[in-house]
């Protein structure tokens, strides 16, 4: 009951650190267009608050809130790989028959491909309705065309599962899917030789596991709250209306779509499919939704996610630390939907017919590019590239309307964000109801 008490009085601490953030970052985009962008006063209030101090010319720049955030992120980050690794490693370990083993993993893949599906179904029909509307046709002026990345195939997200270097690998955060690719190969060898809990390696991983979560409680707790509300107020501050205006149908649509997949399909998931109470799950999930919002970060939110899982929803430790490191890596619903609707702007702004046929290969490419888009802030917009590139939305006009994207994106990104994370925690409940491994005294409590 304390434990449950304190986790509420945290979830309490970041919705009031996140009501507070955007407040504040809201007025200082007010006093942003009052005092225009370009003064002196203006300036020196972004220098000293919210300047990216690694950007070129931020030399003199203290950028208070930016240290801030990021030093919380970072800090977040310092733990992916060996969470990722380690989790993985001792759920495949610990599920000793194989047809237990196979039968999750397929059923966790399943999950993926159904939220995914269908939140890329509505995004089509929603997307080609006010395509076909005109809602898109927007006048985008005062924007340099942006190449963004290169149009390469989607498919090199499959070649690049496996990595030609272990120690490359585990040396960097963007490469999450090869660190899954790794912990599920070391996982399911000592599944096979059938090492147990006694063994060096799974005691290393053991070990790893609890400093980690040692460490990450501490952080939370104590520069959680904080650190949202320096994230927020940074983003919304430095956040021109001037960019926004442009693109008014596309945020709308976007953020109404995506709030309405978040608060209302996914329950209905729960609801329905898996006959529990959908109004206990957004209360369990909420301070999840609020962290993964406040740090558009899939990655740096997954510690809490699976907390909460284990701790809140009552799903048993083994599939939540099997399918949310795997969902984290792949299962992007928020994104897809993201880029669908994305596409579906660039296209109309750009003056680009739309077929039915195009349509499926943009929403067959978005589940594509999804899957191989990093758990990093920014990566769905980057990644969006590949969707244009694959339907041949390429001209100069729809480069354009890709640096708008650019632009603007970020609030957009956050609600991805929280979708992303919210429907990994859909597919681990789920899997772990079939599986008879989800503790009903815990969810409902």
């Amino acid at each position: 009951m304390s434990k449950m008490n304190e986790n509420n009085k945290l979830a309490i601490r970041m919705l009031a650190a996140m009501v507070l953030g955007i407040v504040f970052g809201l007025v200082c985009m007010a006093a942003r267009e009052s005092l225009g962008a370009t003064s002196g006063t203006w300036q020196t209030i972004n220098n000293i608050l919210f300047q990216d101090i690694t950007a070129k010319g931020a030399n003199q720049a203290i950028g208070i809130f930016y240290l801030g955030g990021q030093l919380f992120i970072r800090s977040l980050q310092l733990i992916i790989v060996p969470m990722v690794f380690t989790s993985i490693v001792m759920a495949l370990c610990e599920i000793r028959e194989a047809s237990t083993l196979g039968r999750v993993a397929g059923k966790t893949i399943g999950w993926f491909l159904f939220t995914s599906i269908l939140g890329l179904i509505i995004a089509g029909a929603v997307g080609y309705f006010f395509y076909s509307t005109g809602a898109f046709s927007s006048q985008i002026s005062g924007l340099k065309a942006h190449a963004g990345s290169a149009g390469a195939n989607p498919l090199i997200v499959i070649l690049n599962i496996i990595p030609a270097n272990i120690g490359a690998a585990m040396s960097v955060n963007n490469a999450v899917l090869s660190i899954v690719f790794l912990a599920i190969g070391v996982g399911l060898s000592m599944n096979f030789l059938k090492m147990d809990k006694q063994s060096a390696v799974y005691r290393l991983c053991q070990e790893t596991s609890d400093i980690i979560v040692v460490f990450l409680n501490y952080v939370v707790k104590k520069f959680g709250p904080v650190a949202i509300f320096m994230l927020l107020s940074r983003t919304f501050a430095t956040y021109g209306i001037a960019y926004l205006r442009p693109a008014v149908a596309y945020v709308v649509i976007c953020v109404v779509l995506l709030l309405l997949y978040l608060l209302v399909g996914y329950p209905s998931m729960v609801g329905a499919l898996m006959h529990l109470n959908p109004i206990t799950f957004i209360r369990k999930v909420f301070r999840v939704i609020v962290f993964g919002f406040s740090t558009s970060s899939s990655a740096a939110t997954l510690p809490l996610n699976i907390d909460t899982n284990v701790n809140g929803l009552g799903v048993d430790r083994q599939i939540a630390s099997f399918v949310l490191p795997l969902g984290m890596t792949i299962n992007m619903d928020g994104t897809a939907i993201m880029q669908v609707i994305a596409t579906f702007f660039i296209a109309g702004s750009s003056g680009f017919d739309i077929n039915f046929i195009q349509i499926i290969v943009i929403m067959v490419l978005a589940l594509i590019a999804s899957a191989g888009t990093p758990a990093a802030p920014g990566a769905g917009a980057i990644i969006l590239f590949t969707i244009l590139s694959g339907v041949g939305i390429t001209n100069e006009a729809a480069l354009v309307a890709y640096s708008l994207i650019l632009a603007i994106n970020r609030p957009i990104e956050m609600l991805v964000t929280a979708l992303n994370c919210v429907g990994d925690s859909v597919a681990a409940i789920g899997v772990a109801r079939s599986e008879g491994r989800l503790d009903e005294d815990v969810y409902n409590s």
